[in-house]
């Protein structure tokens, strides 16, 4: 099976949010047949959907992997259950939310996944961070610049949406 390049949001609110953030990060690069090659530094973010919940931690990493796009989903879900995600509410808060944004640049639909994610060049908890650890020239499938959404988003965004954590 030929290498990949897979793209992985990550976020957290709940039980130590930047520990949690952190465990992940260690974690995706001891998943079967995959290495983590970049991670962003983290972001703290406001949540979306109900607001009666703390603020996240999030970051992006890249990972090489062999495994496809079906099997690494397996593996991200598996990881977030270890972390004991529950899923109560639909955008509610959770220890650990790992999303497959994309891999290399393909478009993939099947009844558990879509890629590329279809909420994520509307974050901007993942465009910054994804902006800060992929290639200059990164395009989305669509043919949109990364680029192009940063600064986009960048006129958006109000001073307290997205905040980058010093390292």
């Amino acid at each position: 099976m030929s290498e990949s390049l897979a793209w992985i949001g990550i976020g957290s609110n709940l039980d130590s949010p930047h520990e949690q953030v952190q465990c992940a990060l260690e974690e995706l690069d001891r998943l079967p047949l995959t290495q983590r090659v970049a991670a962003s530094r983290r972001y703290i973010s406001r949540p979306i959907g109900p607001q009666d919940q703390p603020d996240f931690v999030n970051a992006v990493a890249a990972l090489r992997t062999r495994l496809t796009p079906l099997a690494l989903l397996d593996q991200l879900q598996a990881l977030e259950q270890r972390h004991r995600r529950v899923r109560k509410q639909h955008w509610g808060p959770r220890t650990l939310d790992l999303d497959l944004l994309m891999v290399d640049n393909q478009q993939y639909s099947h009844p558990r996944l879509l890629l590329p994610h279809p909420e994520m060049t509307k974050r901007a908890f993942v465009i910054l961070p994804l902006a800060e650890i992929a290639p200059d020239d990164f395009t989305l499938p669509d043919g949109r610049r990364l680029a192009t959404l940063v600064e986009q988003l960048a006129r958006e965004l109000a001073d307290d949406d997205l905040r980058p954590i010093s390292a």
